[in-house]
């Protein structure tokens, strides 16, 4: 149909003839209330903004010399984390004479490494940063 007489047709009903898609060929028309459609569009971007999930990065602190029961709290905190879909960075901080056995520090991150191996994969593996050792984990 014309352009013409498509305007003609929307004008009769108190529409709007809205180009749906320009790029076909011939390009696609509606007769709709186009403020209605702009009002249907931007609700629907807003659902959609609001069910997406930003991944948030959580952080755990461990020492060297964590204790089995410390070691097992901060082991539940990190599966709920990786459980809800963020990524984890345990950081091992060391003090004083801790920085003459930073395998100690290695150690224990590979532990962590080894526990969440099933439900994680390493992002970044353990490094030192002054006298902070980090690891960052994700979800698989």
């Amino acid at each position: 149909m014309s352009v013409v007489a498509a305007r003609e047709m929307a004008a009769d009903h108190g529409l709007d003839l809205v180009e749906v898609s320009p790029n076909a060929d011939p390009p696609v028309c509606k007769i709709l209330d186009y403020g209605k459609f702009k009002y249907e569009a931007q609700k629907k971007a807003n659902v959609a903004r609001k069910k997406q999930k930003t991944i948030d990065l959580k952080e755990i602190k461990m020492r060297p010399n964590i204790d089995t029961h410390d070691y097992d709290v901060k082991m539940r905190s990190i599966f709920k984390f990786i459980a809800e879909g963020d990524k984890v960075k345990v950081t091992l901080r060391f003090r004083g004479r801790e920085m003459a056995h930073q395998e100690l520090g290695m150690n224990v991150l590979n532990r962590v490494r080894a526990d969440v191996d099933e439900v994680a994969k390493i992002e970044q593996f353990p490094k030192m940063e002054g006298r902070m050792m980090t690891m960052v984990m994700g979800p698989r």
